[in-house]
């Protein structure tokens, strides 16, 4: 009988203290599935703390292990995706390498593709974080839903299995930054959802900072919803009977009170830097929106790779 064959994804980025033990426990969970053949692909995003040469060593220890090492770091968003693509399971699980994503889930994800589920992802109802941030990506997540033209799962950060048919319906879609979750929201398979806590990382330091999350965050706005453009249209009609409105009530007030009404410039100034600031604003949502053409015009591949190894 034929063995399945399922490909294990997983990004690095400076995960020396987690690549040896990531690659120990997807061995563990897959010693229990006899019934699938797997491979463990890797991708390291230019990291420098060793975590390339324990990668080569891993490879050389075990065949199933697969590594890809781009040229330089190329951004989460780019280098995971390409892994994804360079996949070659009858299925895909994506599995981040700091632990925060469990891999004792992947038996789990494997039971509900056996069911026929084509997209299996696993929903972050708790997390080791701050309330705080917690919170926030909360916030957020309510509002992409409100205003993206598609159906985005809040708290699905990727951590999933998804079917041979969905890699190739991604990459029929060929987006050089993509948004990933959105793209899966495109497509438009049902999802199974499968709730779990976030653990804190294992070992390290996290590569994300207030840049690459906001990057994200403005990534998913820009990619799946137009209406910050269409706002902006609203806003500046809506800027427009308001100062017309107060521009005709103070001709009106200076004509009943020519001699006492003086306001001075104060109401001139307000008015000036509010519009000022709305159009700062929009410009910016509108060079976000043309950066993202500008980008797909480009066309350039997601990463460039220095070695494969085990390929």
């Amino acid at each position: 009988m034929t063995r399945r064959h399922i490909t294990i994804v997983t990004p690095c980025y400076q995960e020396a203290g987690n690549v040896r033990e990531m690659a120990h426990a997807v061995r563990e969970v897959m010693a229990t599935r006899p019934g699938y053949a797997y491979e463990h692909l890797f991708i390291d995003n230019g990291s420098t703390d060793g975590t390339r040469d324990l990668l080569r060593q891993l490879a050389a220890d075990d065949d199933r292990v697969r590594v890809i090492l781009n040229a330089r770091n190329f951004g989460q968003v780019r280098s995971g995706y390409h892994a994804l693509l360079q996949s070659r399971g009858d299925a895909v699980i994506c599995l981040v390498c700091d632990f925060q994503d469990p891999p004792e889930l992947i038996s789990t994800f494997l039971d509900q593709w056996e069911r026929g589920a084509r997209v299996v992802l696993g929903v972050k109802t708790e997390a080791d974080e701050s309330r705080f941030m917690y919170g926030f990506r909360s916030a957020y997540y309510r509002w992409l839903a409100r205003i993206a033209d598609v159906k985005v799962v809040q708290h699905a950060t990727g951590f999933g299995l998804y079917d041979r048919q969905v890699i190739e319906d991604l990459r029929r879609i060929d987006d050089p930054y993509p948004f990933f979750r959105g793209l899966l929201a495109e497509i438009g398979y049902s999802p199974v959802l499968i709730p779990y806590r976030q653990p804190a990382r294992r070992a390290g330091t996290t590569s994300q900072t207030f840049w690459t999350l906001y990057d994200m965050a403005l990534l998913g706005v820009v990619s799946h919803s137009r209406l910050p453009l269409r706002l902006a249209v609203i806003v500046g009609v809506v800027c427009a009977l308001l100062s017309l409105l107060t521009g005709f009530g103070y001709l009106v007030y200076k004509l009943a009170f020519w001699n006492q009404f003086s306001v001075g410039i104060a109401p001139a100034l307000i008015g000036i830097f509010f519009l000022a600031a709305v159009q700062l604003i929009f410009i910016g949502l509108v060079g976000e929106y043309l950066g993202a053409v500008w980008t797909h015009v480009r066309k350039h591949p997601h990463v460039f790779e220095e070695e494969r190894i085990n390929f």
